[in-house]
């Protein structure tokens, strides 16, 4: 049968008319898409929780870093030293303290950034 010939049917079941094949095709196609989404208003708090609480443990992570850096570079002064620990103690204690608000574990901090992995 020439190419322009085909039916719509034979276009969407291929050449064989498998209906079988199309189905596994189709169910393969579709399987990473979730079949509905989740509207729970408690998960939809949840995972923005979760993902703001990710957000700034990556800040506060990149910020003591840099701190250190300084530290280590002599570029700060002993009471900039003490201001800053001061303030990342203070921001540990209120990530503990918005972790246990949102049932969250340290482990679940984290994004999946796909073939890239995990972003911390």
């Amino acid at each position: 049968m020439p190419r322009q010939d085909l039916k719509l049917e034979d276009k969407v079941l291929g050449e064989t008319g498998d209906l079988g094949a199309f189905a596994s095709e189709l169910e393969r196609a579709s399987s990473p898409l979730p079949r509905h989404v989740n509207a729970d208003s408690s998960g939809v708090e949840q995972g923005l929780a979760k993902l703001v609480l990710t957000l700034i443990e990556l800040l506060r992570q990149l910020l003591e870093r840099q701190a250190l850096r300084r530290i280590e570079g002599g570029s700060l002064t002993e009471d900039e030293i003490e201001r800053l620990g001061q303030t990342f103690l203070k921001l540990s204690t209120r990530m503990e303290e918005l972790k246990v608000a949102f049932g969250l574990e340290d482990e679940e901090l984290n994004l999946n950034l796909g073939p890239l992995g995990d972003l911390m």
